[in-house]
């Protein structure tokens, strides 16, 4: 009789979890996960098809890819509510909550060292005669993308604790889209000096191009590198079902163990599981944010 009553208990606690399932599959028979873009399109595609392929399997529900042309194009697909989930760079997802997006993070970025955080640095030419910042006067400024925390947000905040106007000092400031075009611009000379993200001696852009054999990490180096910057995080929308949000949140975390040779194939085997995290860890982004914005406000 016992043990009748204990199957017929888990029984019924599995029920509602089912049904809550089933309702969210028939309302979202397919969901759009979305990157900003840190890489070619075809390398993003690469590396997070096998994801996307992932969870469609543990949600039992179809997950696309979306590779979106810029930062806000992820910002403004989960304001409407087009975008279910996204990975994000923290000025992006800081900005996106800013301006009134729906969204919660559930899962940071964790480094090789176990730590939760990375820097921007500027990189110049090897072969630069540059050797600080203020060598830099009049030369051309390569950014990465507005909404982009190592690749415009930190370098500004830096650069105007030093006293320098980016569109003053240099001869030209330069946005080319994503993290490998800052470097592509620097080795054609398009540019003289790039901002761009690494973790530390063992990974950043820079190495990761370098696997790819589309740059040389010994062609440059680092004229400045900021302080530790809070890791980037997954996020989906608040709107969605409490039940889904949970099968989201359970897969994604589950992933380096469920499916290993996947998850070390989006960051070349370079971090660490998924850890959880939320909102609140983002909140010096925002003061980050609302900093350069008003910098922008004041040269305008």
């Amino acid at each position: 009789m016992i043990t009748r009553r204990i199957f017929a208990t888990a029984g019924l606690v599995g029920i509602p979890a089912l049904v809550g399932a089933q309702t969210w599959r028939s309302t979202y028979p397919e969901l759009t996960f979305a990157i900003v873009p840190s890489e070619n399109a075809s390398g993003v595609v690469d590396r997070w098809t096998p994801f996307t392929t992932y969870l469609s399997n543990q949600l039992g529900t179809k997950v696309t890819l979306r590779v979106a042309n810029d930062y806000a194009a992820v910002i403004e697909g989960q304001r409407a509510g087009n975008i279910h989930i996204a990975s994000y760079g923290p000025s992006a997802f800081a900005r996106a909550l800013m301006t009134g997006a729906p969204i919660e993070a559930f899962a940071i970025e964790v480094n090789e060292d176990g730590t939760k955080g990375y820097y921007s640095v500027l990189y110049v030419r090897k072969d630069s005669p540059a050797q600080r910042i203020e060598d830099l006067k009049g030369k051309n400024f390569g950014l990465v993308d507005p909404n982009s925390t190592s690749g415009n947000n930190v370098p500004r905040y830096a650069l105007n604790k030093m006293g320098i106007n980016p569109e003053q000092f240099f001869g030209r400031v330069v946005y080319t889209g994503s993290h490998e075009n800052a470097v592509i611009a620097l080795q054609q000379g398009t540019v003289d000096v790039a901002a761009n993200w690494w973790n530390d001696e063992r990974e950043s852009n820079l190495m990761r191009m370098e696997r790819k054999n589309m740059a040389k990490y010994a062609d440059f180096r680092i004229i400045f590198r900021s302080d530790q910057i809070v890791n980037s995080p997954m996020a989906y929308l608040t709107t969605l079902p409490a039940a889904l949000r949970s099968a989201i949140r359970t897969s994604v975390l589950e992933m380096p163990q469920k499916d290993p040779q996947n998850f070390n194939r989006l960051y070349d085997g370079k971090m660490r599981p998924w850890e959880p995290v939320d909102n609140a860890a983002y909140e010096p982004i925002i003061e980050l944010n609302k900093f350069v914005d008003g910098l922008r406000r004041q040269r305008s």
